[in-house]
């Protein structure tokens, strides 16, 4: 089966991206927790989801080993937290892929990864 990379593409993995962290940075619930450089931000964001969603290891070339929860182990992730990154997520997936099957599917990849990032 062709990977959610694959079937996306990178450009459009790009503006989901930048669509997404535009609606997070200008969110008041959520903004607090992204405060490092906003470039940074989003191309971490983009190496990491170009290689959890089946394309190069992007992230792990760069970074090592993802280890996602230890890397959030400094922001205080509540349960209300992951739900708002959630809708915003699932608003810049849903405005950037027109195909609602695909969109559906890419956005399925997300609630249980934004729950173990839970830790308050």
């Amino acid at each position: 089966m062709e990977s959610f990379y694959t079937r996306i593409g990178p450009e459009r993995l790009k503006v989901i991206v930048d669509r997404f962290y535009d609606l997070v940075f200008s969110n008041e619930k959520i903004s607090h927790l992204f405060q490092t450089d906003k470039s940074l931000i989003r191309d971490k964001q983009y190496q990491f989801l170009t290689q959890f969603l089946g394309g190069p290891q992007l992230y792990s070339n760069s970074y090592g080993h993802p280890r996602m929860r230890m890397r959030h182990s400094p922001h205080a992730i509540t349960e209300d937290a992951a739900r708002e990154w959630l809708k915003r997520m699932r608003q810049a997936i849903f405005e950037t892929i027109q195909d609602e099957a695909l969109a559906q599917g890419l956005y399925d990849c997300f609630p249980k990864v934004a729950a173990h990032m839970v830790n308050r």
